[in-house]
């Protein structure tokens, strides 16, 4: 198992010396060599990994999956607010997260394909959606799918903006200002009198997940996997795949 912990390991230290990588150059400048001398690894350990440098990008991109994840709220549009803000934290605090949004947002990008993030993006405000609209949250006339769609729209737009204007620093209030004028035209009033759409509440979401993870006891060994990868031990050296 203690190889294991080592390729699990070494994943995430070459993922994360990619996400450094691909955002201080972007995706078609960005090298395997920049990202192996980032990372302190071998050819093989990277190849081990990942097959080229677009399967590097995708699992860039895939780590916001992990990050989309608030606890469960008694009202599903505190919920909505609350992955969005934690997001827009995250864009301040989480070199991963800003990586795979400048992934994200690569328009030259081409060889790319960049649509994943937005896709999971709309399932996941759409399915919030659909559980605000099954308690009463939402106004009569509402599409959840349709406002999903130009939520996260508006909200790649305002990163944007944000990350070009402020390097991300006004975000938070940027996107509370985005939801201030998007939910009332979806969410009874009612229920927007009782939401917290206040501009430090990714970071208050962040510390309780934080806190709450600490009291979790650490999953063993022969429980942990490598995404994507076998549970073994990774080569000495391995060529690359094409």
């Amino acid at each position: 198992m203690a190889k294991q912990d080592r390729a699990i390991r070494t994943r995430q230290t070459i993922l994360s010396a990619a996400a450094k990588v691909f955002e201080q150059r972007g995706y078609q400048a960005a090298t395997i060599s920049e990202i192996l001398s980032e990372a302190g690894v071998t050819k093989g350990a990277l190849y081990f990994h990942f097959e080229s440098k677009d399967d590097l990008a995708q699992g860039v991109l895939a780590e916001q999956d992990q990050r989309l994840v608030v606890p469960r709220r008694p009202c599903r549009t505190q919920e909505l607010v609350d992955v969005v803000m934690l997001h827009a934290h995250r864009l301040q605090t989480d070199p991963m997260v800003r990586a795979g949004v400048r992934l994200s947002l690569d328009q030259q990008a081409h060889e790319l394909d960049r649509s994943g993030p937005f896709l999971r993006w709309v399932q996941v405000v759409d399915q919030l959606l659909h559980g605000a609209q099954q308690q009463g949250e939402l106004l009569p006339h509402v599409s959840p799918t349709e406002t999903a769609e130009v939520l996260v729209g508006s909200f790649a737009g305002v990163q944007a903006m944000s990350q070009a204007v402020s390097d991300y620093q006004d975000l938070p209030d940027r996107v509370c200002a985005l939801l201030r004028h998007v939910l009332p035209t979806v969410v009874l009033s009612s229920v927007l009198a009782s939401i917290d759409l206040s501009r430090t509440r990714g970071a208050a979401v962040l510390a309780s997940l934080d806190a709450a993870s600490a009291q979790q006891p650490p999953v063993p060994p022969e429980q942990r996997t490598v995404p994507g990868q076998p549970p073994s031990s990774e080569p000495l050296e391995r060529q690359p795949v094409g």
